[in-house]
């Protein structure tokens, strides 16, 4: 990762530790699955989007196929002037 994703991804680990309290923060890495390895449903997806788009200052439109923390990151660091 570059200095410009890790600043991401240590935003959006606050972000999922807050939308997903019972998420271990070891459990978070840059290759852990959302659904498979930290357990999210339809409902912290949910809210993780809707937090990526108030902390980034972007609209998240249609289905953007996040899979893993790492998909997150680079949709982030692609779509938001915010960085």
């Amino acid at each position: 990762m570059d200095s410009q994703e890790q600043k991401i991804f240590d935003q959006l680990k606050e972000m999922l530790m807050t939308v997903k309290p019972t998420i271990k923060e070891e459990v978070i890495t840059e290759d852990a699955q959302l659904v498979k390895d930290m357990g999210m449903d339809s409902l912290t997806m949910l809210l993780m989007i809707l937090s990526i788009e108030s902390t980034f200052d972007f609209k998240i439109s249609g289905n953007p196929g996040f899979v893993s923390v790492i998909d997150v990151i680079r949709y982030i660091k692609a779509n938001s002037n915010k960085i």
